[in-house]
């Protein structure tokens, strides 16, 4: 982070985030956050409901649609703020992932007449984000989606996701017998998968297919008359490849078995001369911040958008990423202060344009 004077403590801001901190929204269980931050729009005579899937919204200027997530992990960490030498911070579940950026924006939202949404479920299947695209008439000029970057940080990019479960079954004979099972089948298939997508270590990750198996079972059948493998996997996929190249790569190795690919999430990389990376790159250095351009190794809500919505967008937030889902998440109240002026002043210049 760059050396900056300390600004004055944005009081309301810092009070709607301890506030929804304090309220557990684990995914699937969001609506009393949901709904503190409701009467937050209507205490600034904005008009706000929770939809058919339990999404907050508070429709208004659409050149610029700000929102982000307000779910977050299971985890029990006690909310306090704590006072430091480098000033107060937060603690607490959700406090960067993303109730951080959902508050920053929230309250830029209500300062700037700017359209809001804060979006359930991102944190397990992005449900709120996916009802969104669908029941939405209209392409907002341009998306701002909440997630931690930094307050200096721009993220343009997010890698895609493809991820299924690998079936297969053999005949059950003895141990001594050469041919292969359904286990080593499945170990082969992956082995060959995972070779096809290796690089060496300098390669960046974001560029990198990566691929993980995330569950395993296998063995005899309850019968007794044959073996069975499954095993769950994910590959993440760079914007060079879409998820379809990477399943058809993936399926030329299958010998035996089958895969059911049941997610797939497309990769995302806006360019950084939109307008929305030019409005942050200049409000960052108006608070007297450096400007860093982020490309992400996961996926958010960014990529749902990004594949309907054709529009400038970046994903922004206060919060250092490396503390998501973390036991020690905790946020800087200054660091979060910064990033709702940068928000405000962004929005205003983008609604401006």
């Amino acid at each position: 982070m760059s050396e900056t004077a300390t600004p004055e403590a944005d009081t309301e801001a810092r009070d709607l985030l301890e506030a929804v901190v304090r309220i557990p929204s684990v995914s699937r269980n969001e609506t009393e956050a949901a709904e503190r931050l409701v009467e937050f729009f209507e205490a600034h005579g904005r008009e706000a409901w929770l939809d058919e899937v339990g999404n907050v919204r508070a429709p208004a200027d659409d050149g610029v649609l700000l929102t982000s997530h307000i779910d977050t992990v299971p985890g029990d960490i006690p909310v306090r703020v704590e006072e430091t030498d480098e000033g107060d911070v937060l603690w607490g579940r959700g406090s960067v992932d993303a109730k951080g950026p959902l508050c920053a924006m929230a309250v830029a939202a209500v300062r700037t007449g700017a359209s809001f949404v804060g979006v359930v479920g991102e944190e397990v299947d992005s449900k709120g984000a996916r009802f969104l695209v669908k029941d939405r008439e209209s392409t907002p000029g341009t998306v701002i989606n909440g997630e931690p970057s930094g307050w200096e940080g721009i993220t343009l990019g997010y890698r895609g996701l493809l991820a299924g479960t690998y079936v297969a079954t053999s005949e059950s004979g003895h141990s001594s017998r050469p041919e292969n099972n359904a286990i080593q089948d499945a170990i082969d298939w992956w082995s060959s998968v995972d070779d096809e997508f290796a690089t060496d270590e300098w390669h960046p990750v974001f560029e990198r297919v990566t691929c993980k198996p995330v569950e395993f079972n296998g063995g005899t059948s309850s019968d007794g008359l044959s073996v069975e493998a499954t095993m769950d996997v994910q590959l993440r996929v760079p914007p060079e490849y879409s998820t379809g190249e990477i399943r058809e790569i993936a399926d030329g190795f299958l010998e035996n078995g089958t895969v059911n690919w049941d997610d797939k999430v497309e990769p995302v990389m806006q360019s950084p001369r939109t307008s929305a990376a030019r409005a942050f790159r200049a409000a960052i250095r108006q608070q007297g911040g450096e400007p860093t351009l982020l490309r992400k190794t996961g996926t958010s809500d960014m990529n749902v958008y990004a594949k309907t919505w054709d529009c400038p967008m970046v994903t922004y937030g206060p919060g250092d990423s490396d503390l998501d889902h973390a036991p020690n998440e905790h946020l800087p109240l200054d660091e979060y202060d910064r990033s709702v002026a940068v928000l405000e002043t962004a929005t205003e210049r983008l609604l401006e344009d």
